[in-house]
């Protein structure tokens, strides 16, 4: 999978603005179009967790060598990315589309419990949202996340992007690059690492063109951005390794849903124009199960305190 396959996609389309949903190619959003500039790595032949913005379930990130525990027993998962497990079961298998915004799909063997995965899309003039739920037939833990892959260059011939990220702990990681739970203060970059408690907002910004600030009541944060093309900021319900780290259980009847929303500012449109015309910018995403206060609208967003 190192691009869009022949499936089906859902398109939504408002003003200048287009997004592209791949339900075939693991789910994920596999464009989004701002005034005539891709924001997203469209394809990689590297394979599939190297390009669009692909959902993590029932895991994000590693899990360390395919083992976990959970109600005193030891579970194993395949490993993918040796010596460990990567970005959980949904991301590297064909969705099916249940309405003209949502698509779902079934956790499949490789995953020791039963539960079921769904999207749902809404794309505004301003801003992308996205609400992940995850149903389960029998008591699991759960970490869930995106992985989007930004464009380092959105337009030819312009500077690229900047990246202002202010996370006050960091992950210490061990010599196999897996957190340990130990905290840190973070370091300046690069980084390839999870973070948690920001101080502010991370904004991505290409300059004179685009803003993006990303806005998120989950508590982790993975930020890469070492690629030469590109660069990640994910925002997770719990780190790598989190369903040994800081394993959260899901039980039927009581669903984890998350919404990420992304909202930009048009940076070279803000001059001269009226408040009313101005692009908004913010990006969420919300834990039902331990909400936190979130911007008001994403006209206005606010800090992710």
């Amino acid at each position: 999978m190192t691009g869009p396959g022949s499936g089906p996609r859902l398109v939504l389309e408002v003003g200048d603005t287009r997004l592209e949903v791949l339900p075939g190619d693991g789910g994920r959003i596999g464009s989004v179009i701002v005034a005539g500039r891709e924001l997203l790595v469209t394809s990689d032949p590297a394979g599939a967790v190297y390009w669009g913005c692909y959902p993590m379930a029932p895991w994000a990130g590693r899990i360390r060598h395919g083992r976990f525990t959970h109600a005193g027993r030891e579970h194993h998962v395949p490993v993918n990315a040796a010596p460990h497990a990567l970005h959980g079961v949904v991301y590297d298998r064909p969705w099916s589309v249940v309405a003209a915004d949502t698509i779902a799909i079934e956790m499949d063997e490789r995953w020791p419990f039963r539960g079921r995965v769904t999207q749902r899309f809404a794309l505004h003039e301003d801003g992308l949202e996205v609400a992940m739920t995850v149903e389960v037939a029998e008591p699991q833990p759960v970490v869930v996340g995106w992985h989007p892959w930004f464009r380092r260059v959105i337009e030819a011939g312009t500077a690229p992007v900047r990246f202002d990220f202010r996370p006050d702990v960091m992950l210490v990681r061990d010599g196999e690059g897996i957190p340990t739970g130990e905290r840190a203060t973070p370091g300046t970059g690069p980084w390839d690492d999870v973070f948690t408690d920001l101080a502010a907002d991370p904004v991505l910004e290409w300059p004179g063109l685009l803003r993006v600030v990303m806005w998120s009541s989950c508590a982790w944060w993975v930020a890469y951005d070492m690629p030469a093309n590109a660069i990640c900021v994910e925002p997770q319900s719990g780190p790598p390794d989190g369903v040994t780290l800081v394993p959260e259980t899901v039980s039927p009847g009581g669903p984890l849903v998350h919404t990420m929303r992304w909202a930009w500012t048009r940076l070279d449109r803000q001059r001269g124009v009226g408040a009313g015309e101005r692009l908004s910018l913010a990006a969420a995403v919300t834990c039902s199960r331990a909400p936190r206060a979130g911007p008001g609208s994403a006209a206005c967003p606010g800090p992710a305190r």
